[in-house]
């Protein structure tokens, strides 16, 4: 990725501070981008038209890469569909307007796996997105992601602006969210697993009959597809972010009991829901439109994962 044109890019991105913006930001900095602004909550409310505004008069800026979003796993989903709807809305619609009034070179959009169809056939193709309605537990955050694409298509089109839109897949990694009552699946299991073995607990519950299949990206792998992406992508159509593979809950969670050393038995929870039935990304748009490829192994992402977490409670521990 070329150094040269991150030196010359002022980058704002919202939700820098987050599990991947972090990670973004380290990458933009390493990458020569001397230049990047990471508007914070408390400072900035991106659902409000006076915020956003304020945000493109306290920096000027090429790219903006939108992050930000209202987030988490199906529980959380399920609890605030009315929020997690009308913040990721917002947050979207408003921030590509005013990068637009400001002629603002580039607006990178994150979109959401969430967004496709439940019964997309696999793996999902990014022409496959308008097929169907999206799972039911997390349609709401889904269909809001998905407006950016609307946007930035009809921008395009109107406008002649260079919006784009990648949809990651589920991402995962060092400094994940780990609280139990709005992560996703992977650190959900880890500090459940963790916490099982610590306890001496015989049994972890999991969500579900188990089924269900998801492919994961470790996040610093998202982070160097998002970049190249940013630098070399500039069309209307979307791109699909991920690792091209599938696995199921069970699996998965069988996976991380082995790895944290939790010797107990997985239990699945049927009467709870199990989501879309089926996760897997064409990937190959992103490999021949600016050639990103995932580089880490599932189980060594979960390795450096389960590290970072048991290093953080440790710290913790012997902080108290």
């Amino acid at each position: 990725m070329s150094t040269s044109f991150w030196s010359k890019q002022k980058v704002i991105v919202t939700g820098g501070s987050g599990f991947l913006g972090g990670f973004i930001v380290e990458k933009l900095r390493a990458k020569g981008c001397r230049d990047v602004f990471v508007p914070r909550k408390k400072d900035f409310d991106l659902t409000t038209e006076q915020s956003v505004i304020k945000l493109y008069d306290a920096f000027s800026s090429t790219m903006v890469i939108h992050l930000a979003a209202h987030v988490g796993g199906i529980g959380a989903n399920r609890a605030n569909p009315g929020s997690f709807y009308y913040d990721n809305l917002m947050m979207g619609a408003l921030l590509m307007e005013h990068a637009r009034r400001r002629k603002i070179a580039k607006f990178v959009a994150l979109g959401s796996i969430c967004a496709y169809p439940k019964f997309t056939p696999i793996p999902f193709k990014e022409e496959d997105i308008w097929n169907g309605y999206p799972e039911e537990t997390n349609a709401p955050y889904g269909l809001a992601k998905k407006m950016m694409l609307v946007q930035a298509q009809a921008y395009r089109a109107h406008y002649g602006y260079n919006a784009i839109v990648l949809f990651p897949v589920n991402l995962y990694g060092p400094r994940d969210n780990f609280d139990l009552q709005t992560s996703h699946v992977i650190p959900a299991l880890i500090r459940k697993c963790i916490e099982a073995q610590e306890s001496g607990q015989k049994e972890v519950t999991v969500w579900g009959t188990g089924k269900p299949t998801r492919e994961f990206l470790y996040v610093e792998d998202a982070a160097e597809g998002i970049l190249l992406g940013a630098e070399k992508y500039n069309n209307p159509a979307p791109v699909n972010i991920g690792a091209g593979f599938e696995i199921s809950i069970r699996d998965i969670a069988e996976m991380i009991a082995r790895l944290t050393g939790f010797k107990g038995k997985i239990v699945m929870d049927p009467t709870q829901p199990d989501g879309q039935p089926r996760r897997m990304l064409d990937v190959s748009r992103a490999k021949d439109c600016f050639g990103f490829v995932a580089k880490t192994p599932l189980e060594d992402g979960l390795r450096q994962t389960i590290e970072w977490y048991k290093s953080k409670t440790l710290k913790t521990a012997a902080s108290l």
